[in-house]
């Protein structure tokens, strides 16, 4: 199977909001396909982050089955861009099939187009899987710091 990907844009809103609901869902959002939409949409509209779909040629009806979302960040201490990969997700059908990494190579890719000193990104403790994937496309666990949070929102929660 070949895997394509490229990046979204404002027509592909109607496919991607599917597979952001089931991104949301899987970290137990509640299923809403508005506020999926809404957010995709001001991403998009406002060249807030930067999104990659992903295809498998072939493969049913043409849908996209995967998406990853980069949000813009810099160093003032490196005086750099770096991009936060916030979101990687692949519908279930589609898994196992080298989609993820096709996403992982586009961002790794766009980044360096994008002159940026290095991609970050978080993942659940037990979510071994991804944590084996990411090994093995060289990204390293980097825990210098003490992460903190401030919430400013009421349904803020720290498993989001």
């Amino acid at each position: 199977m070949t895997v394509i990907t490229r990046r979204a844009t404002l027509e592909d809103l109607g496919e991607l909001v599917p597979l952001f609901a089931q991104y949301r869902t899987f970290y137990g959002q509640p299923q809403d396909p508005e506020t999926a939409r809404r957010f995709l949409y001001d991403r998009l509209s406002r060249d807030d982050s930067t999104i990659f779909i992903a295809r498998i040629e072939g493969l049913r009806d043409g849908a996209p089955v995967g998406f990853t979302q980069l949000y813009p960040l810099f160093s003032s201490v490196r005086a750099a861009r770096v991009f936060v990969l916030n979101d990687l997700f692949v519908a279930e059908h589609a898994r196992r099939s080298g989609v993820a990494l096709a996403l992982l190579s586009a961002a790794a890719d766009y980044g360096q187009r994008e002159g940026a000193i290095r991609l970050d990104l978080e993942t659940m403790p037990d979510n071994h899987a991804a944590q084996a994937l990411y090994r093995t496309q060289g990204w390293r666990e980097y825990d210098a710091t003490l992460r903190f949070q401030l919430p400013l929102a009421p349904a803020w929660s720290d498993d989001a």
